[in-house]
């Protein structure tokens, strides 16, 4: 498919372009304006987080601790206000990411999996699973919240028939690996990266037949490289950032990206502050430039979002809490993690009038917010 047609077929956008007319304001909380055509673009478009948190320390409850919110282990917590904010975010699919734990993942990725089944079940006007290409059109349509559920690691799989079994229940999306090494692959942190082991091909293959999709965002370099290699479908890049713009190792090499392309894959851009600039300070622009490095590399066809936080961000966590999910960091990277504009539940609507300010067309600022992802995961789920 070309690059005309894609724009033309892929966005959900509709209509000729818009004319810039006035400013308006969103948020009762917030004094800040926006145009129309962003206000436009961002209601008409189906936003897709290719990794959001939902909710950072959530599930501390589900696993035996204490909670930032009671909402996973007693739904009813979960009050008309906490959903109009989800709604007033622009955001129509989350694709939340939780790391399974190093005790017993399997037992952690099921406590998960099962409180969001409660939680969805008790708000079933307001959220429901993604699980096929139809349900992105019937969420956006239906004004519901879309849930895609996946994990930030795949250690929960003991053998390739938990693939399958994870797949029967929900789970549509999975990162082979976390920071560290296990049976599949290096993490970014493993030294050395010895690359896909067997399991881990093993493993591919198994996801690839039942249409769920590979994440490598948290992958070393050469487990990065083999797994795409070895795919026959294509890989996602859920949520980092470009090493050209920022030699953290955390973020994916040119070579990488082009990699994944040629493969079909769409890398998501990330709104961590570590991640976005080297030495701190990040702001929007920041993250708008390793959008624009994707865009310029191998077009705005790859490129999407997926910011690794909540609707509010890391940095007012409690302390404890906020230390425990940084740990393997170095201090300084966590000092600050949000950046300034994306810290909020606005931030989809600051996102689009900053791909505005960098003249975006309608039809690109439509794939950046969810075209581009939602084409490839219907492309993955095909079996």
């Amino acid at each position: 498919m070309d690059r005309r047609r894609a724009l033309k077929g892929l966005t959900l956008l509709a209509g000729a372009p818009f004319v810039l007319r006035g400013r308006y304001p969103l948020f009762a909380w917030s004094p800040e304006t926006y145009s129309a055509r962003c206000i436009e673009l961002v209601r008409r478009s189906l936003v897709v987080d290719l990794l959001s948190q939902f909710k950072l320390g959530a599930f501390t409850d589900v696993l035996g601790g204490q909670p930032v919110v009671p909402w996973f282990s007693k739904p009813e917590t979960f009050s008309a206000a906490d959903l109009q904010r989800y709604k007033d975010s622009g955001i129509n699919i989350f694709h939340i990411g939780w790391g399974t734990p190093r005790g017993d993942p399997l037992e952690g990725a099921l406590r998960v999996l099962e409180a969001w089944e409660r939680f969805i079940l008790f708000h079933k006007k307001d959220f429901q699973f993604v699980l096929r290409a139809g349900d992105f059109v019937s969420v956006k349509h239906s004004g519901r919240i879309g849930i895609l559920f996946g994990l930030q690691g795949a250690d929960h799989f003991r053998t390739v028939e938990d693939v399958d079994a994870f797949h029967a229940r929900g789970q549509r999306i999975s990162q082979l690996t976390y920071n560290d090494q296990n049976r599949i692959g290096a993490g970014f942190m493993a030294r050395p990266d010895k690359g896909l082991a067997s399991f881990g091909r093993e493993i591919i293959a198994r996801m690839n037949k039942t249409g769920m999709a590979v994440d490598v965002s948290h992958c070393g370099d050469r487990t990065t490289q083999e797994a795409i290699d070895v795919s026959a479908k294509p890989v996602l890049i859920t949520h980092t950032a470009c090493r050209a713009l920022n030699p953290h190792p955390r973020c994916k090499t040119d070579e990488q990206i082009r990699q994944l392309v040629a493969k079909g894959g769409v890398m998501g851009i990330t709104h961590v502050a570590k991640f976005a600039k080297r030495g701190g300070g990040a702001t929007i622009e920041d993250v708008l430039d390793h959008i624009g490095h994707v865009r310029k590399l191998v077009g705005v066809e790859r490129v999407a979002i997926g910011s690794d936080i909540d609707l509010d961000g890391y940095d007012e966590l409690p302390p404890a809490l906020r230390r425990r999910m940084m740990s393997g960091f170095k201090r300084k990277e966590f000092d600050k993690e949000d950046i300034p504009g994306l810290d909020h539940p606005k931030r989809m609507f600051d996102l689009t009038e900053g791909l505005i300010r960098r003249g975006y067309s309608d039809e690109e600022i439509g794939l950046v917010l969810g075209g581009n992802a939602v084409r490839v995961l219907s492309e993955i789920w095909k079996v």
